[in-house]
């Protein structure tokens, strides 16, 4: 009682909670969330937790202890045990990107925008390069998180649809660490005999970690295939084989959860916001083709 007591004071804080800085995704939301803060005249706090969940509720723990007055937690491991935390003060809080049952959630629709993304990788995929090679791959994330669980729902919907079956050893999820999709793009293409015709990663983490394991092939290997990820980096345009992104509306997933709290809703709805396919842009194989062009 004492602690909801003093939650009826306003301390003009309001805190964010994300896995890490350093993904274009993740800074992109902290940024905008920031600006939105800053326009109601609050003080934002963002804190990363390193997809830890011990470190996301002992986070919780001290931002509550300063009396924060929301707080927005992003990409959570077990955000329905960060919400009991919250409600035990009467704490407003919403998830962003993965979903919880005790709060509202705004996520991007990771089934559409995978369901579009593969269709799109099967539309421009090299045919004829024989055996396993002629398959598309997902490869990135962890099997049990929300986003990556829908994702690979719907990349099997879409290959059973086209070819009437798909295998297991078409999906390597097993770990969000950069380090652990460049020893699965290693396997896969040692036991397939080659790079494949498409590749879906699941996200920029996986992407630099395939990215590692690409750099140790002959750049003449890349002629037949086609990459997608499920992330957006304007770098990755520059890579010398087409790669198509799917940006999520970061803008739409904040400007939501703002509207959440201000309408004061606090049931466990989920609003999906539609992503963007981004078409990769013409490969040329040197400035002077660019030019003539």
């Amino acid at each position: 009682m004492q602690a909801r007591g003093l939650r009826q004071a306003r301390s003009g804080l309001i805190g964010m909670i994300l896995p890490a800085h350093f993904n274009r995704f993740f800074s992109s939301l902290s940024q905008i969330f920031e600006a939105h803060a800053r326009a109601r005249g609050l003080c934002p706090v963002v804190v990363s937790t390193l997809r830890d969940p011990k470190e996301e509720r002992l986070t919780v723990e001290t931002l509550i202890s300063y009396a924060i007055d929301a707080v927005f937690i992003v990409g959570a491991t077990t955000p329905d045990d960060l919400s009991d935390i919250c409600r035990a003060v009467n704490l407003r809080h919403v998830n962003i990107d993965l979903p919880g049952t005790k709060a509202p959630s705004v996520v991007s629709d990771n089934y559409g925008g995978a369901e579009k993304l593969t269709r799109e990788i099967l539309r421009r995929m090299p045919r004829g390069l024989g055996g396993l090679r002629d398959k598309v791959y997902f490869i990135g994330g962890a099997s049990w998180d929300h986003a990556t669980s829908e994702r690979i729902r719907a990349f099997k919907d879409v290959i059973i649809e086209q070819f009437g079956e798909i295998s297991d050893e078409q999906i390597y999820a097993n770990s969000y660490d950069p380090d652990a999709s460049t020893v699965d793009a290693r396997k896969l293409c040692e036991r397939i005999g080659g790079l494949p015709a498409g590749l879906f990663v699941n996200s920029t983490f996986a992407f630099e970690g395939v990215l590692k394991y690409f750099s140790t092939q002959p750049a003449e290997t890349f002629n037949e295939m086609i990459v997608g990820c499920y992330d957006y980096d304007p770098f990755a345009s520059f890579m010398h084989f087409p790669v198509i992104l799917m940006r999520q509306n970061v803008e739409e997933l904040i400007a939501q959860a703002f509207r959440l709290l201000d309408e004061d809703i606090t049931d466990p709805r989920v609003i999906k916001i539609e992503p963007e396919l981004v078409y990769p842009r013409s490969v040329v194989s040197s400035p002077l083709e660019t030019l003539k062009r």
